[in-house]
């Protein structure tokens, strides 16, 4: 009698174990950007995978290894740094909010830079670096090789240039080292934030480039968002879903809000097992998935958070 109830148990364990694989088929999951990886931070097992090792420009995603590199030099961050003409953007012409002769101590530099991507702000940070704007580029190829980065590839401390290039699985690589940082997974979590620019002393306030972080859905602890014309709109994010951390990048979303859809849809997928369908406009457009692979995280209800008063723009 004993000996059939402990196979009533296992197979019971055993069918459940089961369906929990089944819950996340990484079939079912159909995403609209280009290239994606979805990694299980914790077991650093990638349970989604497409077009994961194609090579891509990555645009401000490029930002998390500037603000690695800031912050491994150890130079003060209560220094005033200053926008100069060199740090216009004259190959994209984006838009800043930093005029010239901005002054702000290198922390609130690194808070633009991650929190609202400010062009203007990751260039002065790599210009006052000990040899300048080489140099700080050399540092993160040097760090990119060292995190193991095999195709990731820096000319450029913004993200601007098109020759800023990675793929997928470097980037989730990426994002866990970026991690391991304070100040980088409160700076590019950080919902909205009012500075006083010197010598003006004028107080300008700044939002999240992801307006996902003011969502009591979501758990964020990381983020950065990217966009140019030749990468498409890209994000990476790390955060708790099913009460596990994972990490999710997505490059190359067709259309303005296609890559917070995708994101979405990827959390949906994770805690239901079902699958949001994609817009109809898109449907057309999405690449077949490559390689999809399978994972073991363990899916419970997902927590959540309380959801902040700042709301943040898209970009």
């Amino acid at each position: 009698m004993i000996k059939k109830l402990l196979i009533l148990v296992f197979l019971g364990f055993s069918g459940a174990v089961l369906a929990q694989a089944d819950a996340r088929d990484p079939d079912k999951l159909k995403l609209a950007s280009a290239n994606a990886l979805i990694l299980d931070a914790q077991a650093g097992v990638p349970i989604y995978a497409k077009a994961a090792n194609e090579v891509s420009p990555i645009a401000s995603l490029t930002k998390l290894m500037t603000a690695m590199v800031t912050l491994d030099s150890g130079q003060s961050l209560d220094a005033l740094l200053e926008v100069d003409l060199e740090d216009f953007d004259f190959l994209k012409g984006s838009r800043s909010r930093l005029h010239l002769g901005t002054q702000l101590p290198r922390r609130e530099m690194l808070r633009l830079a991650l929190m609202s991507s400010e062009n203007r702000a990751a260039s002065a940070l790599a210009r006052h670096h000990p040899g300048g704007t080489d140099a700080f580029v050399t540092a993160m190829n040097a760090k990119a090789r060292a995190l193991g980065l095999a195709r990731t590839r820096f000319e450029d401390p913004t993200g601007l240039s098109p020759r800023n290039v990675s793929t997928a699985t470097d980037l989730a690589a990426m994002v866990r080292a970026a991690a391991q940082y304070p100040l980088i997974r409160e700076y590019s979590t950080t919902p909205s934030a009012y500075v006083e620019v010197d010598p003006a002393g004028r107080i300008l306030g700044f939002n999240n480039s992801n307006r996902l972080v003011a969502s009591s859905d979501w758990e964020i602890q990381l983020q950065k968002t990217g966009y140019i014309r030749e990468a498409g709109r890209c994000l990476v994010m790390l955060a708790n879903i099913a009460s596990r951390p994972v990490v999710i990048v997505l490059l190359d979303s067709i259309g303005k809000h296609t890559r917070l859809g995708d994101a979405e849809r990827v959390r949906h997928w994770i805690e239901t097992g079902d699958a949001l369908p994609l817009p109809t406009y898109t449907r057309a457009k999405v690449a077949k998935a490559k390689g999809p692979v399978r994972g073991t995280m363990k899916l419970v209800k997902s927590p959540t958070v309380a959801k902040p008063k700042a709301k943040a723009p898209r970009r």
